[in-house]
């Protein structure tokens, strides 16, 4: 038997790819598909949260402050950017049901990406054993069962794909003259597996679900491009002000991380290399403001990475939120009077500030 990384080499279908790619920009020229056209943006505020809760940290109590305070705000929608439970808790069914019921309990338009701990990570023995693309594919179903966000008040969402199936999770929706886009770019380098070692370890996985694994990477990796491109192509037809893109992972922006060794270079090893080559080529192209999101490592951030630092992206910012035990939101308002565009606001809620332990 042929082992995972001659596999992890072997599996990527260029004609697919290329051809996803080119029904990106060729899809764009359809972009209507449903979204109001504004000529110019306007001022609202919207917010940002995720990685929360997780048992392991007791954020049970902390999630229905953070929401009331969001409740109290005036944000127009909040977007979730993933991790709905903790990598090292089960992933049972009523975890999604569970978090479906969070969703449903704010006011405003509530819009979900999802994260690595709800399907990516399902395979390792203490989430249960499961095949991580059953748990994808049951996401799917329970979690883009209507084509509307959650909360109280629903909006609209546009998908990639058809309800309950593949890609469904990818979003898009224009507010007030921005652009707002879902990607499933979830943590564990994205669900790529380099090798039988790392395929076996602490997991329930055999050789055969790796390689399934990592042909699904491959697939999904090409419609994110195809998504991301045909996004920016509706900015530009719209003359959008701005995008706002949200993903779970933290796409190590710091790889390269040796002068010996550039690991975006190796086809074999990161699993963001392609996804990032395209936002940096597509965002150096758009005259607007790209506000990239993401989280994943928990700790709140702001800054212009991308990925060199001898070729800053000028009009690129990277935002971290918060994540358990810091069970806090991040509140983004767009001005169109301020060059930057999105005004950040780390919304702390003291609350629950005093049940974190030093």
């Amino acid at each position: 038997m042929k082992s995972l990384s001659h596999f992890v080499a072997t599996v990527r279908p260029r004609k697919f790819y290329a051809a996803l790619l080119r029904c990106g920009y060729a899809c764009a020229v359809l972009a209507g598909i449903g979204m109001a056209a504004t000529a110019s943006a306007q001022q609202f505020n919207f917010g940002l949260w995720g990685d929360m809760p997780y048992a392991k940290a007791n954020d049970g109590p902390k999630i229905p402050r953070v929401i009331a305070d969001m409740n109290a705000s005036d944000i127009a929608f909040s977007i979730y950017d993933g991790d709905i439970k903790d990598g090292s808790s089960k992933c049972t069914d009523d975890v999604y049901a569970n978090a479906v019921q969070m969703f449903n309990t704010l006011r405003k338009p509530a819009v979900y990406v999802p994260g690595d701990n709800e399907w990516t990570d399902c395979h390792r023995l203490n989430n249960g054993g499961y095949d991580s693309l059953e748990r994808l594919a049951y996401v799917r179903k329970i979690m883009y069962a209507d084509s509307r966000s959650f909360g109280i008040s629903r909006m609209p969402l546009e998908h990639q794909g058809k309800l309950g199936e593949r890609y469904v999770e990818n979003t898009r929706f224009m507010h007030k003259g921005i652009v707002f886009v879902g990607l499933n770019v979830p943590g564990s380098n994205n669900n790529k597996v380099n090798s039988d070692k790392e395929c076996a370890d602490k997991s329930a996985r055999t050789l055969d679900q790796c390689k399934a694994t990592n042909a699904e990477y491959v697939e999904r990796d090409a419609a994110n491009i195809a998504w991301t491109m045909e996004a920016f192509a509706l900015a530009k037809q719209q003359k959008a002000k701005g995008m706002v893109i949200v993903v779970q992972a933290d796409p190590r922006f710091d790889i390269p991380e040796t002068e010996e060794l550039d690991e975006r270079k190796d086809p074999a090893g990161d699993g963001y290399s392609n996804f990032l080559a395209i936002l940096v080529r597509e965002t150096r192209a758009y005259a607007g403001q790209v506000l990239f999101v993401h989280g994943d490592t928990h700790f709140f951030k702001v800054d212009k990475p991308l990925v060199k630092q001898s070729e800053l992206v000028p009009n690129f910012t990277r935002l971290e939120t918060f994540g358990s035990p810091n069970v806090h939101w991040v509140k983004v308002s767009v001005d169109p009077r301020q060059p930057e565009l999105f005004v950040i606001h780390p919304m702390i809620v003291k609350s629950n500030l005093d049940a974190v332990k030093p």
